[in-house]
């Protein structure tokens, strides 16, 4: 019996590693894996389906469910999470010392309905108490011009979102204090060169991050993975097969970053920061599966709609398919 032939859309990630040099088969399939940055991923995959599985943004991925329009169905792999206390960045003059001075601000974003930009949201919301509606929104690329929605949205009255001057990008405006900040998942170019006029919101992103999880247990989900649907309706099979071998690929990732004989990773001090995210997080820090994610979905998605980005208040039920909601156990 032939196996399926499959496209498969991924970061290179170590986590993703295994599969693609082989190290860890999926039941039954043939895969032909590209590894390409996110942001071409995800524009191929939301504007023309272009692959059978694909990494996803969770955002854009629940804009288009909520629409009955999505050409992927989920499977609960989350590829990328992080935590976005390091994702704002403000202009050094703006007199901005705290959350809570964005109020009244300009605030740049690559787009509205970015992932991180939806959890940045949410700790501005949850944490400091500032609604997206007391900051102005500036949509433009952050170090290219030009930077358009991948999707259309429509935003609750009260929300205002400008696009950024023509020729001009978010890296640019915030290190001229054309804007005050920027909520970005890329550091800006202005950040990387050393600019006095561009730093973090939080003075310590990774202290403010560990308090967040301390008080939340949320570690933020950016992508999923998706199926294209006909794929799973042919196939009913498959979604489990690829539950069964993201997980199985992120246990070897893990086996690998835990052998310390020699360092897997190009960074120092690489055991003593897995040692800390075992205390802090568990053994499991990078969940995979339905069930130990729920509650954060359920956050995610009710700011997601509070945000207007969902036409309807999904359920984290919705974004998957149902052979993937649960697994066998020994």
């Amino acid at each position: 019996m032939s196996k399926l032939k499959l496209s498969i859309a991924v970061g290179d990630y170590d986590r993703t590693r295994p599969l693609i040099d082989g190290t860890v088969q999926i039941d039954g399939v043939d895969p032909v894996f590209m590894t390409l940055d996110p942001e071409e991923i995800f524009f191929r995959a939301f504007r023309h389906a272009e692959f059978d599985v694909s990494e996803l943004s969770l955002s854009s991925f629940s804009v288009k469910t909520a629409r009955d329009d999505c050409p992927y169905v989920g499977i609960p792999v989350f590829l990328s999470r992080a935590f976005r206390h390091t994702s704002f960045y403000v202009n050094a003059s703006a007199g901005i010392t705290k959350p809570q001075d964005l109020r009244g601000k300009r605030v740049g974003v690559p787009e509205y309905q970015l992932t991180a930009c939806v959890w940045g949201r949410v700790i501005l919301k949850d944490e400091y108490g500032l609604d997206p509606s007391e900051i102005t929104w500036v949509r433009g690329g952050i170090e290219q011009p030009g930077r358009p929605e991948k999707i259309a949205i429509d935003l609750p009255e009260g929300v205002r979102l400008e696009s950024a001057p023509e020729g001009r990008s978010l890296s640019d405006l915030l290190l001229a204090g054309e804007i005050d900040a920027i909520l970005t998942p890329r550091a800006p170019s202005a950040y990387d060169r050393g600019e006095a006029g561009v730093r973090w919101l939080f003075e310590d992103p990774t202290r403010a991050a560990t308090d967040y999880y301390e008080r939340t247990g949320i570690f933020p989900i950016m992508h999923l993975t998706g199926l294209r649907r006909e794929l799973s309706d042919e196939h009913p099979w498959l979604a489990g097969a690829l539950l069964k071998a993201f997980t199985q690929a992120k246990v070897v990732a893990q086996r690998r970053l835990s052998d310390t004989s020699a360092t897997k990773v190009t960074l120092p001090f690489v055991e003593e920061r897995l040692r800390e995210a075992h205390q802090l997080m568990g053994a499991d820090f990078w969940s995979y599966g339905y069930a130990r994610n729920r509650e954060q979905l359920d956050i995610f998605l009710d700011h997601h709609h509070a945000q207007g980005l969902s036409s309807r208040r999904l359920v984290p039920e919705d974004l998957f398919h149902p052979s993937s909601l649960e697994t066998h156990l020994i």
